[in-house]
């Protein structure tokens, strides 16, 4: 059975971005005092009554764009009250009456679904004598608010009760996969989101920067259900313009934190910048599993993936264990063989080794090339183990992690990614100080032949 729908509609600058993240508990859309600041649509599941209600929050209706973006936004608002089952029409409790609010009204009652005039920023009952004042905008209820002072939700969430068909009593499927598509602006990332979804969730535009906060996009594929997480178009810290901006960037930041895989968005038909630079520095810090998306890639041809690969692994050698897609988003070529690769690769990352056949391999390795010697002492590594997934995350147990130089544990890692199965995900190593522990150079056994000089471990092209 289908999940309820309620939208949240108004004219620019009545707080909906601050109610929808009241609604929700969560802060989601990003709240300004910039009119104009919410695109695209945002969704969340909110649990009404012990049954799940998807609410929606929308741009400004009446908004003059600063990008010339008013026709898309309008669209976005037509989708979401089309698909809606009740409205919550907010309003301004300072402000009053305006002309755009008597316009909203007017055309919220032709549409014929239940509509609930929830006036805003009445933070205390005595502001409350400002009410009546709405109730020129037509019949029908209303209810006094407040996001800020977290006043009257319960009001709020009782007419939605009421006014929406039964169904969301089962909890909704959790996401198998969360995947956050990341990159500068204008690379394409709402398209391949539109070409996920099978719909139109996103705005697209040449303009640069369309997209301001992080938009999650649930859909399916396959009988399976995934999380897309549609984000702003990242700029050189300094290039930041404003507020909007830098909440736009750490929304980027927080999404590639709460992904299981990130792609990342190039435009290739535009050398690599700076920018990417700094993105790939986050997600290798990250420890992030992550897939490098040649977007665009229509306009490049006949160049061969091979010299753009080439390319890719000399800009970035510390992450040559990526592996890199070409797509083209608009069109939608290789657009569900990318999503493949990245089911195959949060797989390879949730794999355990066990201590066993870890500590092989470790001995194998030291054996082959012994850790320098560094303040007089020779570091020692007594055993390792795995202590969880996603990312693969190894514990080394030392006589003092200060006498590993960073070299050396890439030369680790480059060996770990050689035998292990984690050959085209990032693995995390942490050194940990133990006094007393059996070295693996003393384990009982058969020691295997020296592993010679570590390869590093490069994965084929992939041009899914």
């Amino acid at each position: 059975m289908r999940v309820p729908v309620v939208a949240i509609v108004g004219r620019p600058n009545v707080g909906k971005s601050s109610l929808f993240n009241w609604l929700s508990c969560r802060r989601i859309a990003i709240v300004d005092p910039t009119a104009g600041v919410t695109r695209d649509r945002l969704s969340s599941l909110v649990d009404i009554g012990g049954r799940h209600v998807e609410i929606i929050d929308t741009g400004g209706i009446g908004i003059v764009d600063s990008q010339d973006l008013s026709e898309h936004v309008e669209h976005q608002i037509r989708l979401a009250i089309d698909s809606a089952d009740a409205i919550l029409h907010l309003v301004d409790g300072r402000d009053g009456v305006m002309p755009l609010d008597v316009e909203v009204a007017t055309r919220l009652r032709k549409i014929g679904k239940p509509v609930l005039r929830v006036i805003n920023k009445l933070d205390s009952p005595e502001l409350d004598v400002n009410a009546p004042e709405f109730y020129s905008l037509g019949g029908g209820p209303m209810v006094c608010t407040s996001a800020m002072h977290n006043r009257g939700k319960d009001a709020v969430f009782t007419w939605v009760d009421e006014n929406t068909p039964a169904g969301g009593e089962e909890t909704p499927t959790e996401p198998m996969l969360k995947i956050a598509i990341v990159g500068r602006r204008n690379t394409g990332k709402s398209t391949f989101i539109n070409a996920l979804a099978g719909a139109e969730r996103t705005i697209v535009s040449e303009v640069p920067g369309t997209t301001r906060d992080s938009v999650d996009v649930r859909f399916e594929s396959e009988g399976k259900t995934y999380l897309a997480i549609d984000t702003a178009g990242v700029r050189k810290k300094k290039s930041l313009q404003d507020d909007l901006e830098f909440y736009s960037l750490s929304r980027a930041e927080r999404s590639i934190r709460r992904a299981d895989v990130v792609l990342l968005f190039f435009d290739a038909s535009e050398p690599i910048s700076k920018v990417d630079k700094q993105l790939c520095e986050y997600i290798g810090n990250q420890h992030t599993t992550a897939v490098f998306v040649a977007n665009k890639w229509d306009l490049v041809k006949p160049k061969k993936t091979s010299e753009y690969a080439e390319y890719m692994r000399y800009t970035f050698p510390s992450l040559k264990h990526i592996p890199i897609a070409f797509i083209t988003a608009k069109s939608g070529k290789n657009v569900q063989q990318l999503l493949n690769l990245a089911q195959k690769l949060h797989k390879q990352a949730g794999m355990r080794v066990g201590t066993g056949d870890l500590n092989r391999v470790l001995r194998a390795a030291v054996d082959a090339n012994q850790p320098p010697m560094r303040m007089n002492r020779r570091a020692r590594i007594y055993y390792a183990t795995q202590a969880s997934t996603n990312p693969p995350t190894l514990v080394l147990f030392t006589n003092g992690p200060e006498l590993f130089d960073p070299p050396y544990i890439k030369y680790l890692e480059n060996v770990f990614r050689a035998q292990l199965p984690f050959s085209e995900v990032a693995i995390k190593v942490e050194l940990r100080k133990r006094d007393r522990a059996i070295s693996i150079e003393n384990e009982g056994g058969p020691k295997r032949k020296p592993a010679g000089k570590a390869r590093e471990a490069t994965p084929e092209t992939w041009e899914v």
